[in-house]
């Protein structure tokens, strides 16, 4: 598998693979709890792919995965004691961590977190954080088993979407 920054030539397939995502969701169980044109959308990958910080993964040159690191936490993550004082230009901040449902379960997740990471210390950075709704357990497992640390349990101002509380995790490096 190769992970290289995306490209606006890749915006439409990410879209694809968002809104495949979505679809597969509704009708499966939903951990993350996304729904089709709320979260994520074609806007997101516009947006990652305009600020250099939208990631994509390819197996057989098809794209199986994305994830966008950036330097901003959510407005939530004040309210936390990351037990550190690390600076934001030192964290990258994973979003919109995303594997097309053709290619859940084969992997390609694991992968694509051990990319961020190595990625995160190429770079120098000191931590990656992230959030995970609750209830999404197949993430929560894969963060904990890649050494990312349980913070606190915040709300993220989710709510009017059925999605009150998420968990924060840190990795430092």
């Amino acid at each position: 598998m190769e992970v290289r920054k995306g490209t606006v030539q890749d915006i439409d397939n990410v879209a694809a693979l968002y809104d495949e995502l979505n679809d597969y969701l509704e009708s499966h169980i939903n951990y993350p709890g996304w729904i089709k044109d709320i979260y994520p959308i074609r806007e997101d990958a516009e947006s990652g792919i305009h600020e250099e910080s939208l990631f994509v993964a390819i197996e057989e040159g098809k794209i199986v995965g994305t994830v966008i690191l950036r330097h901003e936490p959510e407005d939530g993550y004040s309210l936390a004691d990351w037990h550190n004082n690390l600076e934001y230009n030192e964290i990258f901040v994973v979003y919109t961590f995303a594997v097309h449902p053709q290619f859940l379960h084969q992997g390609i997740g694991k992968k694509l977190m051990e990319f961020v990471i190595e990625y995160a210390i190429q770079m120098n950075m000191k931590a990656v954080r992230l959030d995970v709704y609750e209830k999404n357990i197949p993430a929560i497992r894969l963060y904990e088993k890649l050494g990312f640390q349980y913070i606190d349990t915040v709300d993220l101002g989710y709510g009017k979407y059925g999605l009150d509380w998420f968990k924060l995790y840190q990795r430092l490096l």
